[in-house]
């Protein structure tokens, strides 16, 4: 069983920067790709960007592409999202996620085995 477990969120003004972590526990997140997906009020849960198991290619929705960084740290079994000029619309709660099945860039909800409790992201204009 995995646990994942996000931290870094909060309430922000437009333009400001956070860093969001996931930490991953009772398995190595080294064999996992790694996703963010945010899910804002009355919306449904949309992926935001996206690590392969290797590390080497990442992928982000065309809403955040520019702004948003994902990164991975396998020795701290710990993977980051950076979200830069953030904007109103990027107030969500953002979850991270783990597939071990799958090697590159995974989108859909439904390849994931493992998720976090998610954290608040709020941006205010």
């Amino acid at each position: 069983q995995v646990q994942l477990v996000e931290s870094g969120g909060g309430s922000v003004q437009a333009g400001d920067s956070l860093r969001l972590s996931c930490a991953a526990f009772g398995r190595a997140i080294s064999s996992a790709a790694m996703g963010w997906f945010r899910q804002a009020p009355g919306k449904e849960r949309e992926f935001a960007g996206g690590i392969s198991r290797s590390g080497r290619i990442t992928d982000y929705a065309d809403s955040v592409k520019g702004r948003f960084t994902i990164a991975r740290d396998n020795a701290k079994n710990t993977v980051y999202l950076q979200m830069n000029s953030l904007k109103p619309e990027d107030t969500a709660i953002y979850y991270c996620a783990a597939s071990y099945a799958w090697y590159g860039v995974v989108y859909d909800t439904y390849k994931y085995d493992y998720w976090g409790q998610g954290t608040q992201v709020t941006v205010s204009s």
